[in-house]
């Protein structure tokens, strides 16, 4: 069992939801991303998305787009991602990590040195938002051969045949995008994301985390009721560029509390 398919389990049983936030590497600063990430777990993150800075990020809106800038500015790369997880594993910390970005990074490295790698420095999942399920038999064959868990996206309009398809390849947890559109949008449709996620759990049998437009903690905790995962990024990157580099971390963790205080009390209600 990996280390993502034991932290739901282990939520489950304490009947909790996972709290899954998104930074990007390199952002403010190449230093200030392990910082960041401690700062994350003792906010509450079940889980972190580490975003691999891309310049040309398809599927994020303006907020994760700067935040890739800035990273590729400060001279990010794969090879110095990969040193912040191992650098992260290295204070003990057990949180899982899942590396998320798009393809060109990695078919630049090469797919199968990226897989063990990554593996190796500490990382525990990978998320390609252009990699299409049905065409990635193999890239998943060779992550999890490495102990990488391969996760895949689907959106509102996804086919039960997707659906399928992302059973046959995936492991670890689905992504569930909730809105038509690129990260950060405000069109988030509870009652959209309340019909689908019990088609997706039937289908594709593993934990559902719900990413795209949640920016506050009442919208964490009506996620959180639906869904076995709440994803937030656009929001964090935000409080970091509102801060200078040595409050972000404070902050960040602030944030984190009150989106986890919110998630837990909602659990808690009758």
């Amino acid at each position: 069992m990996s280390r993502i398919q034991h932290t739901f389990k282990r939520l489950e049983s304490e009947g909790r939801k996972a709290l899954i936030p998104f930074i990007t590497a390199g952002d403010p600063a190449p230093e200030m991303t392990l910082p960041l990430m401690q700062a994350l777990v003792a906010g509450g993150a079940d889980i972190i998305e580490l975003g691999v800075p891309f310049s040309d990020p398809m599927a994020d809106g303006p907020t994760i787009q700067r935040a890739s800038e800035r990273a590729l500015a400060a001279g990010m790369s794969m090879r110095k991602v990969l040193d912040i997880v191992r650098s992260f594993r290295a204070t003990g910390d057990q949180t899982p990590v899942v590396l998320m970005g798009y393809a060109n990074p990695i078919e630049a490295m090469g797919v199968e040195r990226f897989a063990k790698a990554s593996a190796e420095a500490g990382a525990d999942g990978v998320l390609v938002v252009d990699y299409p399920p049905e065409e990635c038999r193999d890239f998943a064959g060779i992550c999890r051969a490495a102990g990488l868990d391969p996760i895949f996206l689907l959106a509102p309009t996804s086919t039960e045949r997707r659906f399928d398809d992302v059973a046959a390849v995936g492991s670890g947890y689905i992504y569930y995008v909730s809105l038509k559109g690129v990260t950060g949008s405000a069109a988030l449709d509870l009652d959209e994301v309340a019909r689908r996620i019990p088609a997706i759990r039937e289908r594709v049998g593993m934990p559902v985390g719900v990413g795209f437009g949640i920016r506050d903690g009442a919208t964490a905790a009506k996620i959180a009721a639906l869904a076995d995962a709440v994803v937030i990024g656009s929001r964090i990157i935000e409080e970091i560029e509102g801060s200078t580099a040595e409050d972000a971390p404070e902050k960040v963790e602030a944030f984190m509390r009150g989106v986890r205080h919110a998630i837990d009390s909602a659990g808690e209600r009758p």
